[in-house]
């Protein structure tokens, strides 16, 4: 046995490498990237892992190796689950055979997401269960048994942790020594695994009546407890449970239960636990889940239980829970004034920093290069999911609209359809063109629609960790592969105009960004410049003597190596890359590039 200080999404990984897991699949998003990144580290060769092209990709291939009866687990972040949604909802009436465990790790605040959307819910709405982890070392736990319920009931299972689980850090003691499961391999049987009407109906119908099931077996559960004793009680799970035990500590006036079993709901445990109790307290992120559960509890028996929470307004519906925010939702609920603490109200207001691409960032250069190319031109300029995204802010303003991954080509599409006297831009990130953006071109060029397909291919997925994609080169099994090229994809496609530049020859790229948009249809302009983060900068830029003092260098491009000092432009060293942008903007030529 060995003890390492793993964060989170580490201990969820050796979790199921203890399981015997053998194929992991995902998508990277922040915050569930590091799951498969930890699998692939502490891989002996005998376990496949890969980085899938998208989420759905990695749910069938998920399920192809479950039906053979191997133990899969897939990662994701909530709203990769929506692109999972569709083969994970056939899945549900199919069943599985090994198991397959899905992790979906929500985002509450949200921090590195579009959406607050709570897991929970979709396991309701799929009729699968779903397990919601407290801690690392409880999802270390969870995890093994996640597979265990998933071949009991031959059924996916969820694993729901939260952004505060993902990333904290615990000490887990694990077994080096793993052994990936045997298993028997795939049974053909198409009365079993081919989803029809007929099947999908009668399978529902064991669904519904599985689930009340395995919801008696949660009211046992372990990891369902409650402590204390009294008229109040808090209901909580996953880390506002842990916020919940360290302000309450272990006070045995107040009653603290915990959910860890969100859906089936375990009826039996919480009726018990509802013994004696006249005031309820749900405390739970993302939505009222468990306290609209509590609610049909109560009324379904006819308990006179008060219960309080989101929905009534003792807790906050947005954001993401605290140790201080729930400390004060119990404190009031229990009438109690807060401890005193030490006042820190003379502290300086920490500095803002808003989100900037780096110094160096080629997408600052590709987006300057289209700003300046279509100065004065009505222009549509559609955004997507990626580190490109920081390119809405000031002064670069250059992202009118961002949705979901992929939406910024068909987006873009539907602007020049309503709107013919405008030039519709679509940028998208070469990660986020394989994973969602290639079926948009496809409907581009079917459909007639004149637009620019601006491609920045910064070879990463840089946003989530540097993950390796399809136009990488290599795979998570450290093997070598070839590197899926856009342009010829866009070639076969049928995309006539497709032109590559470097966007730090700005004459250059401007000039072709002209030429494409004095072009009918679809036309397509590869950005291709390595993330900054890939390579060490040989070469710096360096402000002269001569400089005017002018901010064109700032305000134009508003690179955070670059200020103003004593009415001239300075340039951090520590921050440089030496792309050169600056010295292209510079009206006197003061940037130059120094060794």
């Amino acid at each position: 046995m060995k003890t390492e200080y793993l964060m989170g999404n580490g201990a969820i990984a050796l979790g199921a490498l203890q399981a015997g897991v053998n194929v992991c699949t995902g998508y990277p998003g922040t915050p569930s990237s590091e799951i498969i990144e930890t699998i692939s580290k502490y891989n002996k060769g005998d376990v496949y892992v890969e980085w899938s092209v998208n989420e759905k990709a990695a749910m069938e291939v998920a399920a192809a190796a479950s039906y053979a009866g191997a133990r899969c687990i897939v990662t994701m972040k909530q709203v990769g689950l929506n692109v999972a949604s569709d083969p994970l909802m056939s899945l549900a009436y199919v069943g599985v055979k090994g198991g397959l465990v899905i992790v979906s790790a929500d985002d509450p605040g949200p921090i590195s997401s579009q959406t607050e959307q709570d897991t929970r819910r979709f396991a309701e709405f799929a009729r699968i269960p779903v397990l919601d982890p407290c801690s690392p070392e409880e999802a270390f736990e969870m995890v093994q048994q996640a597979f265990e319920i998933s071949e009991k009931y031959a059924t996916p299972v969820i694993l729901r942790p939260t952004t505060r689980v993902d990333h904290a850090y615990a000490s887990i003691t694990y077994n080096e020594n793993y052994t990936p499961k045997q298993f028997e391999g795939f049974v053909k049987d198409s009365k079993k695994w081919v989803i029809f009407p007929r099947l999908s109906f009668a399978n529902h119908t064991k669904i519904e009546e599985r689930n009340p099931k395995i919801g008696e077996e949660f009211s046992s559960y372990g990891a369902n407890v409650c402590t204390g004793s009294g008229k109040k009680a808090v209901f909580a799970s996953g880390v506002s449970y842990s916020y919940a035990k360290e302000y309450l500590q272990n006070r045995t006036d107040v009653k603290l239960c915990k959910i860890a079993t969100p859906f089936p709901f375990p009826k039996s445990f919480v009726k018990n636990a509802l013994d004696g109790v006249e005031q309820v307290l749900v405390i739970e992120e993302l939505s009222p889940f468990i306290e609209e559960k509590l609610l049909q509890l109560a009324g379904e028996n006819k308990l006179t239980v008060q219960i309080l929470g989101k929905a009534t307004g003792n807790v906050s519906h947005a954001g993401e829970n605290t140790c201080e925010s729930v400390a004060r939702n119990i404190a009031d609920f229990l009438g109690e004034s807060l401890p005193s603490v030490t006042d820190t109200s003379d502290k300086p207001a920490l500095p803002v920093r808003p989100p900037v691409l780096c110094a160096g960032c080629p997408h600052r250069a590709s987006f300057y290069a289209v700003k300046q190319a279509q100065k004065g031109k009505k222009s549509y300029f559609c955004g997507d999911i990626g580190c490109y995204t920081l390119g809405n802010a000031m002064p670069l303003d250059m992202v009118d609209t961002c949705l979901c991954m992929g939406a910024g080509i068909t987006m873009a599409q539907g602007f020049n359809h309503i709107d013919k006297d405008a030039t519709s831009f679509a940028f998208v990130g070469d990660s986020t063109f394989f994973a969602s953006g290639m079926t948009g071109v496809v409907n581009a060029i079917y459909n007639k629609a004149d637009m620019i397909l601006c491609v920045l291919d910064n070879s990463t997925t840089a946003m989530t960790g540097h993950q390796p994609h399809p136009g990488t080169g290599k795979t998570m099994m450290n093997e070598i592969t070839a590197k899926v090229n856009i342009s010829k994809i866009l070639e076969g496609m049928g995309v006539e105009f497709i032109r590559t530049v470097n966007p730090f020859d700005l004459q250059n790229t401007v000039e072709t960004i002209k030429q494409a948009a004095a072009l009918p249809g679809v036309k397509a302009i590869i950005f291709a410049s390595p993330c900054i983060a890939l390579f060490k900068a040989s070469q710096k830029c360096g402000v002269h003597s001569s400089c005017i003092g002018c901010k064109k260098c700032i305000s134009d491009l508003g690179c955070p190596a670059i200020y103003l000092k004593d009415g001239k432009a300075v340039i951090d060293g520590n921050l440089c890359n030496g792309c050169t942008l600056c010295a292209q903007v510079c009206p006197v030529n003061a940037i130059k590039k120094e060794e």
